[in-house]
């Protein structure tokens, strides 16, 4: 799964939008959607950021793995 895909579906899942993410990361309501739309890269601050705030690991945001795990696994 690709990537942005799965950061826009976790993010729909749990009922934030896309403005109250960007806050997590230091980001703009558009620019987090440039990154759901794959017109921005996310970056591995970013990547730290979402992990922390949804208690995933990093291979399942990114789509190494299709199990979800949190950081205490």
């Amino acid at each position: 799964m690709d990537y942005r895909t799965r950061l826009k579906d976790i993010r729909e899942d749990r009922d934030f939008t896309q403005s109250e993410i960007g806050k997590i990361i230091h980001k703009s309501q558009q620019g987090y959607n440039h990154i759901e739309m794959g017109r921005a890269e996310l970056k591995i601050d970013d990547l730290i950021a979402l992990c922390k705030f949804y208690d995933l690991s990093a291979d399942y945001l990114i789509g190494l793995t299709n199990t979800p795990r949190t950081l205490k696994d």
